[in-house]
């Protein structure tokens, strides 16, 4: 990336602890830790991918971004403001340039209404009052995502998956936004429809100069859409770089094992790693030291006892591993077998 350029996205030491309670008086008795002090930029046009195992905290960052969830402290920019700084209008204007399309596209539309209302709500929520105004808007929506203008007086039922979710993303673009955050877009559907709702995606972006958060646990689609890569485990960034470093030569333990435990569509084709032992952590109760040190096999007492830094390994590439540049990899590119 450029420097100088103020990226369109930045957080800085963001953490979300969720509290549980318990009792009769329901009073707090430990936190949920699903964001632990995050630090990122997404620049103007760019799509950054996050990636890691379930529970790890991708979504709930997608959420604090946006502010559909507040965070328990820690700074989110947009456009170089301080968006946790807005009052309740200011944030409403706000939220027409950053919008989001959900992971289920069967839950996240309103059965009762049709794809001419769920499209258009937001444009009678932003001031576009008259219907035909409105209406006009829809059919153009329709027609970018790939539908048809006789899609506007159905209902979500009548849709197969991947045609919602289409309506989805035509409800992302109603405002024109600047940044959509894609949490876990494609993970419902069907292979080959994913396919089909990321070449849309990438076209919209080329078209309508988006920047996207995309969110996934599936590495093969994030290497194809994504010109970065963030990792995250247990509530924490692990490894940032672009996707062509990171797939290639990736440098923390964790990032390692995910690329060598991703399957290999070749019969022929090995992939030599090591498998990863033990379960993931309670992010009630996180490991002392790196979180990831109770399944790494090259943990050492240093790591049980003091947490890695995310620094600057090579240019544009950070890790936290207090010795990803001394180890040997444990991933290997696939080879013929």
């Amino acid at each position: 990336m450029e420097s100088g350029i103020t990226p369109l996205v930045e957080v800085r030491d963001l953490v979300k602890h969720f509290p549980v309670t318990g009792g009769v008086l329901l009073r707090e008795i430990a936190r949920v830790h699903a964001v632990d002090g995050v630090s990122l930029a997404i620049q103007p046009g760019e799509t950054l991918g996050l990636v890691g195992e379930s529970g790890c905290g991708k979504s709930t960052l997608g959420r604090l971004i946006l502010r559909l969830d507040e965070p328990t402290s820690g700074q989110v920019f947009f456009e170089g403001e301080d968006i946790l700084a807005y009052d309740p209008e200011r944030l409403r204007k706000m939220r027409g340039e950053m919008q989001i399309i959900f992971q289920d596209p069967f839950s996240s539309l309103n059965p009762r209404k049709s794809v001419a209302h769920i499209v258009g709500e937001p444009l009678l929520v932003h001031g576009v009052k008259t219907r035909a105004e409105r209406e006009e808007r829809v059919e153009e929506l329709l027609e970018v995502v790939g539908l048809r203008r006789e899609h506007m007086r159905r209902y979500p039922h009548q849709f197969s998956g991947g045609q919602r979710q289409r309506i989805g993303v035509a409800r992302a673009l109603a405002l024109n936004p600047k940044l959509i955050i894609c949490d876990e877009a494609v993970s419902a559907l069907d292979v080959s429809i994913q396919a089909q709702v990321i070449n849309l995606l990438q076209d919209l972006q080329s078209e309508f100069g988006l920047t996207y958060l995309f969110i996934s646990h599936d590495l093969s689609v994030v290497e194809h859409i994504s010109d970065r890569v963030a990792v995250m485990y247990l509530g924490k960034i692990v490894e940032l770089c672009d996707k062509k470093t990171l797939y290639n030569n990736p440098l923390h333990p964790y990032t390692q094992a995910l690329l060598g435990a991703a399957p290999v569509p070749d019969p022929h084709r090995v992939i030599t790693h090591t498998i990863l032992k033990g379960d993931v952590p309670s992010p009630i109760n996180p490991p002392s030291g790196c979180r990831f040190h109770t399944r790494c096999p090259y943990a050492e007492q240093l790591c049980r006892e003091h947490e890695p830094e995310l620094r600057e390994l090579a240019s544009g590439h950070t890790a936290a591993c207090h010795f990803a540049s001394q180890r040997p990899s444990l991933y290997k590119p696939a080879v013929a077998g």
